[in-house]
């Protein structure tokens, strides 16, 4: 008995601890803003902007033509056309750009395609690079205020990127943009109030050239960006949020091209778990808190996913506690991250989220917990994403 007691407790007390990271970030979000007052005016460096794209005909003269409308004399936009093999490369040239296109099937993925934009780039380098998919459109003055950023800060920039859910999306939609809210806003900001660095979140990131010349890009992982993050962070270069800089971009219309989208990147998520646990002896070595607070945070598990487990440990800990009448310690940890979680949870969508999530959706939201138990045991199952897959992104499901 005494070892059934001692398991649960490890377990729960497993549990409460990305619990913890997760309610520090969301109760220091709502502390007085830190910014730096960033120069508005005088030499701003000249920027490169780099867009990698995957089959993205349909959009990417569009992308094109708005990025041009920020960009000044001496600056780039440069297109990968990655593995193309519809119109995003001709498109994106009459629209303005400069254009390479890159063919390779044997390794595909975001990251080689930044690689070998790159790699282009260093023919004639700028002072910064600013990543934006070919999906994201930045509001006015983001390319100047992540420049400026990044040339006060000498250090890599992440400005703020949302996704939006389409209208009469549903519930799923709606839930998805409520926690994408969190993960690239709330939780962010709180880090940054606490004076430690955030996540690159794939879109409006920007780098002082040297740092992105000489920065491990050329691999598949489904999350790239949170990998670049954490590897720069232990290098001496964590990641600044830039919190007025937004990059706004749309969830797929389609059921089944949402689902693609969300499986993908909690399944990296998932993934890069393991490789924050393995770098937190070398942020300890390091003495670096900034790096130790970025592996710490990749340790807080997608939010559904979280909440899944809570509920699950919660449910088993206190039937096994009545069953074999043992002593409640288990049980009131379990409780606490019930408690805690739920509390952080309401707070995040009070302040911030009730225009996303309506009252009366929060009481939908259980079903919509459950639903993805599949893709959980699909993921517990062996069962992976490959390769990088444009998301689908049509208007009506056919």
């Amino acid at each position: 008995m005494i070892f059934l007691l001692i398991l649960l407790v490890v377990v729960n007390l497993w549990l409460l601890f990305p619990v913890a990271i997760f309610a520090i970030e969301i109760f220091a979000s709502l502390l007085p803003a830190r910014d730096r007052a960033i120069v508005s005016d005088g030499h701003r460096p000249d920027v490169a902007i780099l867009v990698p794209a995957h089959q993205e005909e349909s959009g990417i003269a569009a992308t094109v033509m708005a990025l041009r409308g920020q960009l000044r004399p001496g600056d780039r936009l440069l297109v990968v056309a990655d593995n193309c093999t519809d119109g995003t490369a001709a498109l994106a040239r009459a629209a303005g750009a400069e254009v390479v296109e890159r063919h390779d099937p044997d390794c595909r993925g975001k990251g080689y395609a930044l690689d070998f934009g790159v790699r282009h780039l260093e023919q004639a380098p700028v002072a910064v690079v600013i990543v934006v998919d070919a999906d994201c459109t930045l509001t006015p003055g983001s390319v100047d205020r992540l420049a400026r950023e990044v040339a006060a800060s000498g250090r890599p920039v992440q400005g703020l990127y949302l996704m939006t859910a389409p209208p009469d999306g549903g519930l799923n939609f709606q839930v998805a943009e409520f926690a994408f809210l969190i993960k690239n806003r709330v939780r962010p900001a709180g880090l940054h109030r606490l004076g430690l660095p955030c996540h690159l979140t794939g879109s409006g990131m920007a780098f002082p050239w040297e740092t992105i010349r000489t920065a491990n890009l050329a691999h598949a992982s489904l999350v790239e960006d949170m990998k670049l993050g954490l590897d720069l962070a232990l290098s001496g270069q964590p990641p600044l949020y830039c919190g007025n800089a937004r990059i706004d971009s749309f969830f797929p219309y389609t059921t089944a091209g949402a689902a693609t989208q969300r499986s993908r990147w909690e399944e990296g998520h998932v993934g890069m778990i393991a490789l924050a646990l393995r770098s937190l002896p070398a942020a300890v070595a390091a003495h670096s808190l900034k790096a130790l607070a970025l592996a710490l945070d990749i340790l807080v598990p997608p939010l559904t996913l979280l909440i899944l487990l809570i509920i699950g440990a919660f449910v088993i800990t206190a039937a096994v506690t009545w069953l074999f009448g043992l002593p409640g310690l288990a049980l009131y940890i379990s409780m606490a991250s019930l408690l805690l979680f739920g509390l952080s949870a309401f707070v995040a969508w009070f302040a911030y989220g009730r225009h996303v999530l309506s009252p009366r959706a929060l009481m939908k939201v259980v079903p919509y917990l459950f639903s993805k138990l599949k893709l959980y045991g699909s993921m517990a199952t062996g069962g992976r994403s490959k390769g990088w897959v444009r998301t689908d992104r049509k208007r009506s499901d056919s």
